[in-house]
């Protein structure tokens, strides 16, 4: 009995200290080819940048009463020149993105600086290379006094046959905001052609073409009254109109002139505005401002799925080199978030009275192209021209350089 049991202890022993080195060789193969697959190659990084603010060539003034004087007395002359704090911008993230032979680093060390570090990895449907490429960057960064911060995720795969990315974009200074995901198959044509073809998954924030005060603005009751004259908007918002008359001289005709309008006070009492026109072309601008973005902030994310093409051709040698590309977003868009009230195919369909009973959701086409070609004519001269532009729903972004260099030997 006592060597049955010695044995069956051996047996275990044995087998789990089998299972514990298959098990270890698995977890370092598991690591091995994700450091090879994914990290390899890769730069983790923090950086920042810190310049002078922009500051005007000429200093603007105003005058105000000097205390121990009155309105008619000497004023005091004041510095009202609007001076901003530094800039600065400072950044984190990891990248492993591949760059096409005619790409050049463009200092020795990453900044996350995407004004200066622009590369086509991010925006060609193809890679450089097969396999993983990614971007995982965030930034805060003030300019002219104001602070926004940006980010920007970036996933692909691509293999011989197929293209599979997902990404996530905000701008803050444009207020853009951004995120897609997408599947293609790849087709390569020789060696420097390549098509594909697959679904895109898009998000987009804003309520294209839609104006919530206009339409607050122009409601009519059944007599063709309107329901909400422009002037409520202010009482809603704690200003407040007071009726008065005043007589003054003409100064052309020496004749006295009686005039009649309403001032206007803030909920403290103070005088912001002396007559209706003055307050309309003023404070009311911020508070029509005001009220659209409170609307277009309860009416959430939409997104939609589009079939999407796309081309990559590249050709490259020392001395001559083309890389074009572009995408096409097919005129087949199916919204699967968002009210379908506000989505982007009744950008078209909304009027003075709201959405159109009798609309139809529109179609549209978005696509992106971009070139960058080089040409070393000789040993002195060269002639480049690199570009890009883009076009989603009704937002554009664009770019490009182009010229020549000569150098003297």
């Amino acid at each position: 009995m006592k060597k049955s049991l010695i044995l069956l202890l051996c047996i275990f022993i044995s087998y789990s200290t089998i299972a514990q080195e298959t098990k270890k060789e698995k977890k370092d193969s598991f690591l091995k080819e994700f450091y090879q697959d994914f990290l390899k190659y890769g730069t983790i990084y923090g950086a920042g940048d810190i310049s002078n603010s922009y500051e005007p060539s000429r200093k603007e003034y105003f005058v105000r009463t000097n205390d121990n004087g009155s309105i008619y007395s000497i004023p005091v002359v004041v510095d009202g020149t609007e001076y901003n704090p530094f800039d600065y911008r400072i950044g984190f993230g990891i990248r492993k993105l591949a760059r096409f032979d005619y790409e050049r680093k463009p200092g020795n060390f990453w900044t996350g600086n995407a004004n200066r570090e622009r590369q086509i990895a991010l925006s060609a449907p193809t890679s450089a290379v097969q396999g993983f490429e990614y971007l995982f960057h965030w930034e805060k960064e003030r300019n002219r006094g104001d602070v926004w911060t940006n980010n920007r995720y970036f996933l692909r795969h691509t293999g011989k046959y197929h293209i599979a990315k997902i990404e996530s974009r905000t701008q803050g200074a444009f207020d853009f905001s951004y995120q897609s995901a997408e599947v293609r198959a790849r087709l390569p044509i020789g060696k420097k052609f390549s098509l594909s073809a697959g679904a895109m998954f898009r998000t987009h924030d804003r309520a294209y073409g839609y104006n919530p005060f206009e339409i607050w603005v122009n409601e009519e009751d059944a007599d063709g009254n309107p329901i909400n004259p422009w002037y409520t908007l202010g009482y809603e918002n704690g200003y407040t109109d007071q009726f008065y008359t005043e007589t003054y001289t003409d100064p052309v005709t020496g004749e006295e002139v009686e005039r009649n309008d309403w001032f206007w006070q803030d909920e403290d009492g103070v005088r912001v505005a002396d007559s209706d026109l003055e307050f309309r072309d003023g404070i009311f601008r911020d508070l029509i401002n005001d009220f659209n973005n409170e609307m277009w902030d309860e009416i959430g994310q939409f997104g939609l799925i589009s079939p999407v093409v796309g081309f990559d051709f590249y050709h490259y040698k020392s001395k001559f080199w083309i890389h074009a590309y572009g995408n096409y977003i097919l005129p087949y868009h199916s919204y699967v978030m968002g009210d379908s009230d506000f989505n982007y195919g009744n950008r078209d369909n909304w009027g003075k009275g709201g959405l159109r009973q009798d609309s139809e959701f529109e179609q549209w086409d978005d696509y992106q192209f971009g070139l960058n070609m080089g040409w070393k004519v000789g040993k002195n001269l060269g002639v480049f021209v690199e570009g890009e532009y883009t076009k989603m729903w009704d937002t554009e972004f664009y770019y490009s350089t182009f010229g020549l260099n000569y150098t003297f030997r």
